[in-house]
């Protein structure tokens, strides 16, 4: 036997002794595969797509992460506490971290890059557009009771951005090596059991081939149709229809409501895991009762409209081929204009559209969920009206039942038309252990290993 051999063996003689004796193995290299885009992450306000969101957690989040029960667990921040009723410290690890995440919450609720995910930071003082730090504590005055905000404060859109080099604060870190992440030795929350990921982009064929493989190339995949070896997170990836009441018809709503079936729309043409959405907030949140649908309003003909979508979403443009298809037989001639999110963005800040698909990575908690939807409508205005009674609300269930039936009340007034709520699918290899999928609906692979396989039995000596 040489050496290597020798060494290998040693290594899984204790990796097997360790699960043996309740402890996790450290080591060992994940191959995951997704279908996600290639491109490099930046933004998380934009990169909030679950396979996007996840693997932007990868290298950064914001000062806490929900776990499975919802409970708020910090990642970087040190602390965050109430010192006072109406004021959340966050305590961080250095100056230049605070200084980083005050530039990048005050980035994305000012006018260089709106996002509805400012929304989050609403009930904070002057929202959130002039946060102030003393030293390596950043806190946050609040202008009304708002119980939920240390679990708002979670959601993966309020993560550093990046590429921010050694101020990322995820369990990994990118490497020089195009799609290789390698472990974090100092994160907070501990270092992962892996040694590094591999990540690859592909397809959904690209997924199963590449599943199929004997021996299979992947480990871990992001995005499947779910089947009864996957699992599926919680569909909090909620779709809309925007559109602008100032450039469309009155009785625009009631011929949508009448053309859409829902049901349909999900079954046929998007990706599961689907389910259809018929009010403001996804069934995870709020009880789906069967919504009548209206009878067409008389057709004048030659209305034109504009609906804007996603270029990079394929589940968006199949939706709004669909929506341009039904909304013929009521009269309306839509063109489609696919944009790069970072447009879809800006443009919807400024209001310049007439229709437009929306997809939103909501909270698991309905409050802040609400909030995000309300801004995402156009109607930020009633932000300062909805959400002081909500978090006036001291019980949590108590709570959460007041902002669902806000919902129910306000969802046929606003302009915005839900459509369709989806979850992550993820394939899990045997051999791996410790993945858990969070409240938010995503994977969470810190705590992931590599269960070691008994070795093969040496052949009896001829």
């Amino acid at each position: 036997m040489t050496l290597r051999h020798a060494l290998a063996c040693l290594l899984l003689l204790c990796a097997t002794s360790a699960l043996a004796a309740g402890r996790v193995p450290y080591g060992g290299e994940l191959r995951l595969a997704h279908t996600g885009s290639s491109e490099p992450l930046g933004d998380p306000t934009l990169a909030d797509s679950p396979v996007r969101a996840t693997l932007f957690s990868l290298q950064s989040r914001s000062v806490c992460r929900l776990d499975p029960s919802g409970a708020p667990r910090l990642s970087f921040a040190r602390e965050v506490s109430r010192p006072v009723g109406q004021t959340v410290r966050i305590t961080l690890p250095s100056l230049a971290m605070t200084s980083t995440l005050v530039r990048a919450w005050t980035r994305f609720t000012g006018p260089e890059a709106p996002s509805p995910y400012r929304a989050l930071l609403f009930p904070v003082q002057t929202e959130g557009r002039q946060l102030s730090s003393n030293g390596t504590t950043l806190e946050l005055p609040l202008s009304f009771p708002w119980p939920d905000m240390e679990r708002a404060l979670c959601h993966p859109a309020l993560a550093v951005p990046l590429p921010t080099t050694a101020l990322s604060q995820g369990p990994f870190a990118a490497t020089a090596a195009p799609g290789r992440l390698e472990a974090r030795i100092g994160y907070p929350e501990g270092r992962p059991y892996l040694d590094r990921l591999t990540l690859t982009a592909t397809d959904e064929r690209g997924l199963a081939r590449m599943w199929a493989m004997n021996p299979r190339e992947v480990q871990l995949e992001l995005g499947v149709i779910p089947d009864s070896g996957s699992l599926t997170g919680v569909a909090l990836y909620a779709t809309y229809l925007t559109f602008s009441p100032r450039r469309v018809p009155a009785d625009f709503r009631q011929a949508f409501e009448s053309a859409i079936d829902r049901e349909d729309l999900t079954r046929l043409f998007v990706r599961a895991p689907a389910v259809p959405m018929p009010y403001l907030l996804p069934p995870a949140l709020l009880s789906q009762a069967p919504k009548p649908r209206p009878s067409a309003p008389p057709s004048s003909g030659g209305r034109t409209v504009t609906l804007l979508y996603d270029v990079t979403n394929e589940d968006q443009r199949a939706v709004a081929e669909r929506i341009q298809v039904k909304l013929h037989d009521r009269g309306y001639k839509v063109a489609l204009e696919p944009q790069p999110r970072t447009i879809l963005r800006s443009r919807w800040a400024k209001g310049d559209f007439d229709l437009m698909l929306q997809s939103l990575l909501l909270p698991p908690v309905p409050g802040p969920a609400l909030a995000v939807v309300l801004d995402a409508a156009g109607r930020k205005d009633l932000l300062g009206v909805e959400l002081p009674l909500i978090g006036g609300v001291p019980d949590a269930a108590a709570r959460d039942a007041r902002a669902r039936e806000r919902a129910m009340a306000l969802g046929p007034s606003v302009p915005i038309l839900p459509l369709y709520a989806q979850g992550l699918g993820v394939r899990v290899a045997p051999e791996l252990g410790g993945l858990m999928m969070d409240a938010q609906g995503l994977p969470v692979l810190d705590g992931v290993y590599i269960q070691p396989t008994e070795p093969a039995p040496a052949a009896a000596p001829k």
